[in-house]
């Protein structure tokens, strides 16, 4: 009697970047724990702008003045499938530096430039910094007005 097959199905349709690596499919549970922490803060005037493809986006689409120019809106955070990594983009990191030496040392060893951090595996306490790390932001957007 033969064997039957089953194949099995993984959510890499959904991911934009599912033609970069075959092993996307174990970062999802990343991804979907980082937009449940986004998810948590897209509200007093934050929002989410985009939900597709891996990609999870929130910010402010409030019209704001920086620097003397009008903006319609203003980039928040947002959780990105990439290759072999989830990307957790965090701009108040880039719009305000001085909050950068605020960040615990675990969760800054993961920045890789100057607003992203690789997150590679589930590991609860840095879920527990990053969801510190946006109510700090949500504050210093307030502060300046862009909430």
């Amino acid at each position: 009697m033969a064997k039957a097959v089953v194949k099995k199905t993984a959510k890499k349709a959904d991911i934009k970047y599912s033609d970069k690596s075959a092993g996307q499919d174990v970062l999802l549970p990343i991804f979907d724990r980082l937009k449940q922490l986004l998810g948590g803060f897209a509200k007093d005037g934050l929002v989410v702008t985009g939900d597709s493809g891996g990609q999870y986006h929130i910010g402010s689409t409030r019209e704001i003045i920086i620097d003397g120019k009008k903006r319609e809106g203003i980039f928040f955070a947002s959780a990105m499938v990439q290759k072999g990594y989830v990307g957790f983009y965090y701009m108040p990191v880039y719009t305000d530096p001085a909050m950068k030496p605020q960040l615990p040392e675990s969760l800054l060893k993961l920045l890789k430039g100057k607003s992203c951090f690789h997150i590679k595996k589930a590991d609860e306490a840095i879920y527990q910094q990053i969801e510190a790390a946006l109510a700090t932001g949500v504050s210093l957007y307030k502060k300046k007005g862009w909430l």
